[in-house]
C-alpha cells in the first residue's frame, strides 16, 4: 500500500523470518556463526536461547541454508509439545523414512541408527533441531539426551540444536538435566539491539526493499531513537512498530516517519511499556545469574 509512497520495491518489514532480510549485527552473526559450527564440526549439543521476538527463528532459517548447503539431512521440530512416541516419529518421517514401520520405540530406534551409521559411512552430518524447546517434557528431554549415545568411537551421529526462550537455560541448569548440561557443546544468547544496531537493522531493510540512499531520510535518528524506546529493541516488535509507522506516515501524507508518529503508533498497540517491562525482566535475569544491573 505504501511501497510506492516510500519509493519501496517491497515491505521492508514483515514479521515473517526471512533470510532475505536477516541483518547481520555482530550478535547475531555470532550466534549463526556457532549454530552452524556446531552442527558442522560434530559437537553433539547447541543451545541457542533468547527472549521472545528477539530472532531465533530466522537464524534457523539462515541454518537451515547453511546446512542444505553443506548436505547436512536435518529433521526440524517446531511443535515439541507432544509425546514421545510423536516425537520419534516426527524425527524419521522428517528423515524421508517410513513411520508406520516403526511401530515402536525400539522399532524407531533401530531405524534411526542405521540411517544415521549409513551417513555417517559417507562421512555426511546428520542433525535435529528443535524449536520452542524450553516447552519439551522432563520425559522428552531424557530422550532426546539419550540419542546423544548414538555414536562412533569419533563424533556422534546426530548433532541437537535446542532453541528456546531464557526458560530454557533455566530448565537446562536444574539437577534433573545435569547430564545433558554436560554434553553441550556450545551455547548462543540473543539480546535485543542496541540502537547502533537498530539504526543499522532498519535502514538495511529499507535497503533490501529498494530505498537505497533515502532509506536513512525515511527513519531519521530521533525517530529511531523513539522505536527503540518503545520497541525495548525487540526485532520483532522494530517491524510492527515500523509497518505501522510507514502506514501511518502514508495517511499523514509524511514522506518522513517522525517520534509523533511513531508514538501514535506505540498508543496504538498499547506499546508504552514495553521498554519498562523488558528491562525489568533483564535486570531480574542479571541478578539471578549473579551480574549487577547498573
Amino acid at each position: 500500500m505504501y511501497k510506492t509512497f516510500y519509493g519501496l520495491a517491497c515491505n521492508p518489514f514483515e514479521v515473517s523470518p526471512d533470510p532475505y532480510f536477516f541483518c547481520p549485527t555482530p550478535r547475531h552473526t555470532e550466534a549463526l556463526a556457532n549454530l552452524a559450527y556446531g552442527v558442522l564440526r560434530r559437537k553433539g549439543f547447541v543451545v541457542l536461547t533468547g527472549e521472545v521476538g528477539t530472532g531465533k527463528t530466522l537464524l534457523l532459517r539462515c541454518l537451515f541454508d547453511a546446512l542444505t548447503r553443506n548436505k547436512v539431512a536435518f529433521a526440524y521440530m517446531y511443535n515439541p509439545m507432544i509425546s514421545v512416541q510423536e516425537f520419534f516419529a516426527h524425527v524419521i518421517n522428517e528423515f524421508g523414512l517410513l513411520p508406520s514401520q516403526a511401530r515402536t520405540k525400539s522399532d524407531a530406534l533401530a531405524r534411526l541408527n542405521n540411517y544415521l551409521m549409513e551417513r555417517s559411512r559417507h562421512d555426511l552430518t546428520t542433525a535435529l533441531i528443535v524449536d520452542e524447546a524450553q516447552l519439551l517434557s522432563w520425559e522428552l528431554l531424557e530422550e532426546i539426551r539419550l540419542l546423544t549415545n548414538l555414536e562412533t568411537t569419533k563424533h556422534k551421529l546426530l548433532q541437537i540444536v535446542l532453541v528456546g526462550q531464557p526458560e530454557l537455560e533455566q530448565k537446562l541448569d536444574s539437577p534433573q538435566l545435569r547430564q545433558l548440561k554436560q554434553r553441550i557443546g556450545l551455547r548462543c544468547n540473543l539480546k535485543p539491539l542496541d540502537m547502533e544496531e537498530l539504526k543499522d537493522y532498519i535502514h538495511r531493510r529499507l535497503q533490501l526493499a529498494g530505498a537505497n540512499s533515502h532509506a536513512a531520510t525515511i527513519f531519521p535518528d530521533e525517530t529511531i531513537a523513539f522505536i527503540q524506546k518503545v520497541s525495548g529493541g525487540i526485532p520483532r516488535l522494530v517491524n510492527t512498530v515500523c509497518e505501522n509507522s510507514l502506514l501511518l506516515g502514508l495517511n499523514h501524507n509524511q514522506h518522513q516517519i517522525t517520534p509523533d508518529i511513531v508514538q501514535e503508533v506505540a498508543e496504538d498497540l498499547c506499546l508504552n511499556r514495553v521498554a519498562e517491562d523488558l528491562s525489568g525482566s533483564f535486570d531480574e535475569s542479571k541478578s539471578q545469574s549473579g551480574v549487577k544491573s547498573e
